[in-house]
Order: C-alpha cells, then sequence, then structure tokens
C-alpha cells in the first residue's frame, strides 16, 4: 500500500546520480591539473578482499564502490568503533560486521548509490535506528525470548495484508522456536469493516482463538459483515455470548485504541508495515521477510521462502491507497 524507497531516498534504485557542473579557471596549467587528479588518485581506497564475502559477480566498478563503502561506514556493534573492512579483517566481536559487509555488496550490486546505500545502511544497521516497539497484551505467537521479533501492523480489509499471510507464515515455518510473530491493529480509515473485524479476532483471542480468527478474516476478508463475524466465531465454535461481550468491551475497544494511538506514533502510511527486531522493513523495496530473519539470525535465507512469487509480491505492497 505504500512505497517506501528505503534505499532509493530520493532516487530509485539503478538511477545514476548527475554530478554537478562547476566554474573552472581557464587559465590553470594542464600540469596542476594533472597533479591534483594523480593526489586524488593516491586517495582513493583500494579495493579489498574480505573472508566470507563474494565479490567475484561484482564489475570492477561496483568492486571499487564497495570497498569505499565497508572503508568508510562504521561497524554495526556500538562498542566496535572500526570501519566494517578493519572489523571483518580483524575478526572483532561484531557478528554484524559481516552481515552488514554482505548487506553492502548487495546493495551495490542492486544499483544504489553510494549516498542511497549510506542513508539505508544506517536505517538497517544504526544501534540507535532500532524502534522499541511495546509488545504488552498483544496476540503472539512463537517464544517469548525468541531471537527475532516480527512486529505486523495490519488492517484487515486490507488486501496486501490478506498477501502477506502466506509470507509470514512460512518464515515462522522455516525458523520454528527462533521467531516471534506480533500482531496490531492499524485499520485505515476508508476500512470501515477493519475495526469490527479486528474487535472480533481479539474477542476470539480472549478464548484462545486469535490466530485462528485473523487466518479466517484474511482468507474471507470480502465478508467482514457483523452477520459474517458471526457465522466466524460459530465456526470456530466459540461461546458466542462471551465473544460478543468481549467484543465490546473497553478492553478490546482499547487494545484497539492503543494500536492505532501507537501506529500514529510510528508514522505508519500504509499497511501491512512490518518491523523485523524493532527495524521496519519494505517488502517491496528492502530484503524480503526471510532474509531479513535469517541474517538476524545469521543463517542462510530459507530457499523455499527467500523470494516471494510474482503473485505475493504484487499481494504485498505497502503504499496506502484507496482500492
Amino acid at each position: 500500500m505504500r512505497i517506501a524507497l528505503q534505499l532509493a531516498g530520493l532516487l530509485p534504485l539503478g538511477l545514476a546520480v548527475l554530478g554537478w557542473s562547476s566554474c573552472r579557471d581557464s587559465s590553470a596549467s594542464s600540469s596542476a591539473a594533472q597533479g591534483a587528479a594523480s593526489a586524488q588518485a593516491t586517495a582513493e581506497p583500494r579495493d579489498v578482499t574480505l573472508p566470507g564475502i563474494d565479490t567475484s559477480a561484482m564489475t570492477p566498478r561496483e568492486r571499487h564502490e564497495w570497498s569505499g563503502l565497508v572503508g568508510e561506514l562504521i561497524a554495526p556493534c556500538p562498542n566496535v568503533p572500526v570501519p566494517v573492512t578493519q572489523c571483518v579483517q580483524e575478526q572483532r566481536p561484531c557478528a554484524e560486521c559481516t552481515r552488514a559487509a554482505k548487506w553492502i555488496a548487495g546493495a551495490v550490486r542492486n544499483g544504489a548509490s553510494e549516498e542511497q546505500v549510506r542513508r539505508a545502511y544506517k536505517d538497517r544497521f544504526d544501534p540507535g535506528a532500532a524502534r522499541a516497539i511495546p509488545i504488552d497484551g498483544s496476540p503472539t505467537k512463537g517464544p517469548d525470548d525468541a531471537a527475532v521479533t516480527i512486529v505486523e501492523l495490519a488492517d484487515f480489509e486490507c488486501p496486501h495484508c490478506a498477501g502477506a499471510v502466506p509470507t509470514i507464515d512460512a518464515v515462522m515455518d522455516a525458523h520454528s522456536g527462533k521467531v516471534r510473530l506480533v500482531y496490531k491493529s492499524y485499520t485505515l480509515s476508508f476500512h470501515t469493516r477493519g475495526e469490527p473485524a479486528a474487535r472480533a479476532a481479539f474477542a476470539a483471542g480472549m478464548q484462545g482463538k486469535f490466530w485462528e480468527m485473523e487466518h479466517l478474516l484474511f482468507e474471507r476478508q470480502q465478508h467482514l459483515e457483523d452477520a459474517d463475524l458471526d457465522r466466524y466465531a460459530r465456526m470456530l465454535r466459540l461461546d458466542p455470548a462471551k465473544w460478543k461481550a468481549d467484543m465490546d468491551s473497553p478492553a478490546v475497544r482499547d487494545r484497539v485504541a492503543h494500536d492505532r494511538k501507537l501506529g500514529e506514533e510510528l508514522k505508519v502510511k500504509g499497511t501491512p508495515t512490518i518491523y523485523v527486531n524493532g527495524r521496519e522493513l519494505d517488502i517491496e523495496q528492502d530484503e524480503s521477510l526471510e532474509e531479513r530473519v535469517a541474517s538476524e539470525l545469521g543463517v542462510p535465507p530459507s530457499a523455499p521462502s527467500a523470494a516471494p512469487s510474482p503473485s505475493a509480491a504484487q499481494a504485498t505492497p505497502t503504499a496506502a491507497k484507496p482500492h
């Protein structure tokens, strides 16, 4: 529903950054110009080779840009204040360094400019960029002490949120016991049935059936009228009287309002909005969810879910637009 160009900043990937023209002194000698060029060449970093980083597929230009970036950007661990290159070469106690070097290589290979990589690197790896998102009472799936926590802000009437469900399920299955999923409700203003559906799901959760109701609502999101919600409660064999009372209870309404306020504080502009260990993930322009989770766990991405199918990819953009 929103197209957040995390790597792009202001320009799409692959778009060359135009150089600025400047006034030049036509009387300057060619020898001075040659001297300046020589000094610049001397100052440019040499291409580097890092253990565990395969740069064989890079062009000479890409390898040179990557070498400069890993030699400039600081390691992502707060207690390791050295460039990524030095961190990897000296095997400093920061596992994120090798991941960061690989991530920079991927960004360069994808056509991002150096400035775009710098901006995105800060969002992706700067320890201060991660958000502390409260879990407090939200439905969760997976162990509380999981190494990775996925927080999803979603709208039950949003087709892109429904499209993201199989992707999230695949990641949870691929890393069972290592990932926790947290659901937050964030209904877009033009979706009139999203809020009642959210209350229906939270009320089902008070009988231990939140995730069953969540999947059912997304599967049948074209049918979210009150009679439909009643039918889904019966399908899940909920206590109908308790479920209806809980739907209208202050606790459930407060949960919906609390999640809405959180989304506003996070400046959510569309759904689904997904955070992985406190860092926002742009499904279209960033890594896939599987790649991000695998990176956080320090394992190779699971092949079946590393790249979504064309239909799934089409179903999970994040720009908030009426449909």
